[in-house]
């Protein structure tokens, strides 16, 4: 059994019984919109952040971003993170806290979960982070609905035991999950079929809006069933992702509707000069 640590059951004392968010709490004076501090996924500088761990996350700090979303070295090995396997979760958490950055999230693949749930529970405790984030379920766009309700009921069961960590689970959408199987959206039928409370969303932005689907439309038809925004811009007219700010897509509505959908943080996920201009966009805006 997975015992969980004193810090984990601190953390876990709020109401839903997971780690507390800290929205407005956050004072800093690089926070953005709802006064949430800046947050950035590491993926699309992992070149850089394995041949200068430090250094870039050092950048990043500069940057203005003052939390980070990792990814499971070990699931995300043929994808760059191969030079970070060896590192612990600790070790990971030392060193972005010494280049004053705080890990709050980390993405796992789904079969990674479910064959070594145990092992990455401890490694996101160690990590200190307050939500693990399936990336994605891959299922096959021909697969029917029986299989999304399957992955579904399977997310149920691993909310269950990393909310007993006092960790909670998220599922990262893409833009595959907003289409119809039956007249029924997938991504609909996800949020029907998944506990409220076990398993919530970490929702892409501009994936969504890229398909001509208002994405405030699900911010606030699901309110308290999100965790996080994963955000790049989508310049409509070129059909192609542009920095925060650059793009067709309205932020200020974006984040109005973000107050009442439940989110923790928001992570921008691009390349080095497109966090640099998003996180100054982000620190102007008000809502």
């Amino acid at each position: 059994m997975h015992m969980i640590s004193r810090r984990r059951l601190l953390l876990g004392a709020g109401s839903a019984g997971v780690a507390p968010r800290f929205l407005a709490a956050v004072k800093d004076s690089n926070a953005g919109p709802l006064g949430l501090p800046m947050g950035c996924q590491v993926f699309v500088v992992r070149e850089q952040l394995v041949k200068d761990f430090d250094g870039t996350l050092r950048e990043l700090h500069g940057l203005g971003y003052r939390v980070i979303e990792f990814c499971s070295p070990p699931s995300f090995v043929t994808m760059g993170f191969a030079p970070l396997v060896s590192m612990s979760g600790t070790e990971i958490r030392h060193r972005a806290t010494g280049a004053g950055l705080r890990v709050v999230s980390c993405h796992f693949q789904f079969h990674e979960l479910q064959q070594h749930l145990d092992e990455r529970i401890a490694f996101a405790e160690d990590l200190g982070v307050e939500h693990m984030i399936v990336a994605t379920l891959a299922i096959s766009p021909a697969a029917p609905m029986d299989d999304w309700r399957h992955a579904a009921d399977v997310l149920n069961g691993l909310g269950e035991r990393t909310r007993k960590a006092g960790i909670q689970l998220g599922f990262h959408n893409h833009g595959f999950e907003f289409k119809e199987i039956g007249g029924v959206m997938i991504f609909d039928e996800l949020m029907r079929r998944l506990d409220r409370e076990l398993v919530k969303s970490q929702f892409q932005v501009a994936s969504v809006f890229s398909l001509g689907i208002d994405p405030v439309t699900y911010l606030t038809k699901y309110p308290g069933r999100f965790l996080s925004l994963h955000l790049q811009d989508w310049l409509t007219a070129m059909k192609k992702e542009v920095p925060i700010g650059q793009g067709s897509i309205d932020w200020t509505k974006v984040f109005t509707a973000a107050k009442t959908s439940g989110i923790s943080y928001y992570f921008v996920e691009m390349g080095m000069e497109a966090l640099k201009t998003s996180c100054r966009y982000l620190q102007d805006l008000k809502v």
